[in-house]
């Protein structure tokens, strides 16, 4: 029986496309999964991985005949499981056929697997494809060490790095350039969130500027420091405090970072 798709109505033109739903817990920023807390709310087991009611979304039609995702539109991809999961191997050919056909829209997909890539990826992706934006999570130094080598050397046209959930300082100097379109920071949300330091947040930032990469702290999660004060802030207010800090670097921000810059309620958390 195929898992329920998750909707959500937005007036801007974007979607939301889970093709298939579920997860399994890869390393330490998956520890708080928000997929698995708000599944375990209805009694449902994130670990069995499911293609979706809504596995043919790109390419579904309106009654006029039109495609039901007009073009143009941005579409925040698999963001209740991984692209590059194992489980959905047998699944994704048919994913990247949808990309392909919908080359008029741009995908958005972020993943902790990103060393799985090379083998997941369709014969005819060459330097990538030109609508897609793959985001690579590094939590933590270990993740970052092993990740963003990696990253850095796959062919994918549009590349950002999102350290979410921030769990320690990070040193990303070693890796940045001109190679990434965006660095991404966020603090873990849900009740039992680990702590993101806002000093953690800005050494990240000046290695962004020393490298001449765009910078967006885009939440603060829910158990914030500040100045050495620890502050509980509640999930409707962790992204707007991080826009009053007033510290991304990048004035008019590209189209494909735009995923990270809002909070798209693809699976909401709250």
């Amino acid at each position: 029986m195929a898992a329920k798709q998750v909707k959500k109505s937005t007036p801007s033109r974007s979607a939301e496309w889970n093709p298939w739903h579920g997860c399994h817990k890869y390393s330490a920023g998956c520890l708080n999964c928000y997929v698995y807390r708000i599944d375990g709310r209805h009694q449902r087991d994130a670990s069995i991985v499911q293609k979706t009611s809504g596995f043919y979304l790109p390419i579904s039609h309106a009654r006029d005949g039109s495609y039901r995702i007009p073009s143009g539109s941005m579409i925040w991809t698999c963001f209740t499981s991984d692209f590059l999961l194992e489980d959905a191997d047998g699944w994704r050919s048919e994913a990247w056929r949808m990309i392909r056909e919908r080359a008029d829209c741009h995908f958005l997909f972020i993943t902790k697997r990103i060393v799985r890539l090379e083998q997941c990826l369709p014969c005819d992706w060459g330097d990538g494809y030109r609508n897609v934006t793959i985001c690579c999570t590094v939590e933590n130094q270990a993740a970052a060490n092993e990740r963003l080598p990696v990253f850095r050397e796959a062919k994918i046209t549009h590349k950002i790095i999102v350290c979410e959930p921030l769990l320690e300082r990070l040193d990303l100097s070693p890796f940045l350039g001109s190679w990434v379109d965006n660095v991404s920071v966020g603090g873990e949300s849900g009740e039992s969130a680990r702590t993101c330091d806002y000093d953690w947040v800005l050494d990240i930032r000046s290695q962004c500027i020393a490298a001449n990469v765009p910078f967006h702290f885009r939440q603060t999660g829910a158990n914030f420091v500040k100045d050495r004060k620890h502050y509980r802030i509640p999930r409707k207010l962790q992204h707007s405090q991080a826009r009053k800090a007033n510290i991304n670097t990048r004035s008019a921000a590209r189209k494909a970072t735009e995923a990270v810059d809002q909070d798209s309620g693809v699976y909401s958390e709250t």
